[in-house]
């Protein structure tokens, strides 16, 4: 059964009302039923400047392209502290590609979000779902302490690396060698590129990993060879026929429920907290947490619904 064209308008009218939405507005929201076929979902991490935008678009285009798929990429750039605005500059870089009318790309303002990720995030891959997408490609702001975040949100992580930059050390730092699935040295055109790959073979070589677990590999990409986005993308189906052989997509779908649930709880208590007057600052720690959870009783309950 064919399914019915993508309508980009309505789309995009819904993910800017769920980008602004707050999380009260979210409890208010009806249910949705969990998708028949939920989109796959591939994450690109990176610090700054590593190539993600470009090479998500490439990669984004290759897989629709080869595999004939309904494409969708949420890139999400860092808001203003002080007006929630962003830039969206990987919006304006993807949308130079050859062929990107064949994608859906949005890009997402972090708003207060300091995972890497952005508000509502989780409902706004749902919504991707119900849109019949295949598959969604997620780009976080960047490495950080936090970045962890996305390892919950996309079956496939990717970190993506910049040849003689210091990229592997302050990965290693942030910790996201450990949660990534693929490590990716872009810009291999670069001097330094296969070194770089090499000194990540050597660390990777020291993890230690449970019996049957998947073993990261090295890539090298570069936007100007596609024969580097193709290996990456049969890299990525080969991590998901590892995910699904090993029976590890219901632990997947269950850590996206625990993320989803505590940013929730997370913002309706920052919202709460914010509602503070002074008077009520005033009092004793204790009066002041049992007048937020007081305001919290009175809030819309949660609608059941999939993770």
């Amino acid at each position: 059964m064919s399914r019915p064209p993508l309508d980009r308008r309505a789309l995009g009218r819904e993910l800017t009302l769920l980008a602004n939405a707050s999380a009260q507005a979210l409890l208010a929201r009806p249910a949705s039923a969990r998708a028949a076929a939920p989109a796959r979902r591939i994450g690109l991490t990176g610090a700054p400047g590593a190539g993600k935008s470009t090479l998500a678009g490439r990669l984004a285009l290759h897989r629709a392209r080869a595999g004939g798929l309904r494409m969708g990429v949420l890139a999400v750039d860092p808001s203003s502290p002080h007006t929630g605005g962003a830039i969206l500059g990987d919006r304006i870089r993807m949308d130079d590609l050859p062929g990107s009318a064949e994608l859906y790309i949005r890009s997402i303002g972090s708003r207060t979000s300091s995972d890497g990720l952005s508000d509502n995030l989780p409902e706004m891959l749902e919504l991707m779902d119900a849109h019949g997408f295949d598959e969604v490609l997620l780009e976080t702001v960047g490495v950080g302490q936090a970045e962890y975040a996305a390892r919950a949100q996309v079956d496939t992580l990717v970190l993506v690396l910049l040849p003689d930059s210091g990229d592997v050390v302050q990965a290693m730092k942030a910790g996201i060698m450990e949660l990534a699935d693929l490590y990716v040295v872009n810009k291999a055109d670069l001097p330094g590129a296969p070194r770089m790959a090499a000194d990540i073979q050597r660390i990777a070589a020291f993890a230690r990993h449970a019996p049957g677990a998947w073993k990261p590999p090295v890539l090298l990409t570069s936007s100007q060879e596609p024969g580097s986005i193709a290996a990456l993308s049969e890299a990525i189906d080969e991590h998901g026929r590892w995910l699904h052989s090993h029976g590890q997509c219901e632990a997947l779908l269950a850590s996206r429920a625990r993320y989803r649930l505590s940013r929730v709880l997370e913002r309706l208590l920052a919202e709460q907290v914010r509602a503070l007057d002074e008077t009520a600052l005033r009092a004793p720690l204790s009066a002041q947490v049992q007048g937020v959870l007081r305001s919290l009783e009175g809030l819309p309950c949660v609608h059941g619904g999939a993770p």
